[in-house]
């Protein structure tokens, strides 16, 4: 069966974006030639759900190349409809629905790239099997929480841990069965 996996960073204390969806923290830790195991990652996922406001940054900062490359299929949770663009389906029905067909279907891993809102109805329903969440050395003080509340308990297993030169720190956990 197919896990989906969050591929995150965030601030120290919490935060995925400051206020404004800001993401400009994150050049804190850029550095030419390193993409912190994101390519390696992203190598085993054919399928990503992403939230619209992310995917709406994303797409106008770097390209929707980023996501629709023509070898995954994109879907875009949104409460407005839209037509399909390429491998990018604008999804607004059901989101534990959407992930059981994908789960239940053969491929790759699922891929889930924010925004926060997503991220905490998949934890809500228990539906995040694997996170990687790099540690931005920052605090931001207020922005967009990473985990908010109102979510079920979970243990997680400590699957690894690792550094950078740049200062980032990257914990790997999965969810325990």
């Amino acid at each position: 069966m197919r896990k989906i996996s969050l591929f995150i960073a965030m601030s120290l204390d919490g935060y995925i974006a400051k206020p404004n969806n800001d993401l400009s923290f994150l050049k804190l830790v850029e550095k030419e030639g390193e993409d912190y195991g994101y390519a390696e990652f992203i190598a085993q996922m054919d399928t990503l759900i992403i939230g619209r406001k992310t995917y709406d940054y994303v797409v106008r900062e770097i390209g929707a190349f980023h996501y629709d490359n023509g070898q995954r299929d994109v879907y875009v949770i949104t409460r407005k409809e839209r037509p399909p663009v390429g491998r990018t389906i604008f999804y607004t029905g059901d989101l534990t629905n959407l992930v059981d067909r994908l789960k239940s279907q053969t491929g790759k891993h699922i891929y889930c790239d924010g925004g926060a809102e997503v991220i905490n109805e998949l934890l809500k329903r228990n539906l995040i099997d694997e996170i990687v969440v790099s540690i931005v050395p920052i605090l931001l003080g207020n922005g967009t929480r990473l985990f908010g509340e109102g979510r079920p308990e979970q243990i997680l297993e400590f699957v690894a841990a690792k550094s950078f030169d740049s200062g980032l720190t990257q914990l790997h956990y999965k969810r325990k069965k």
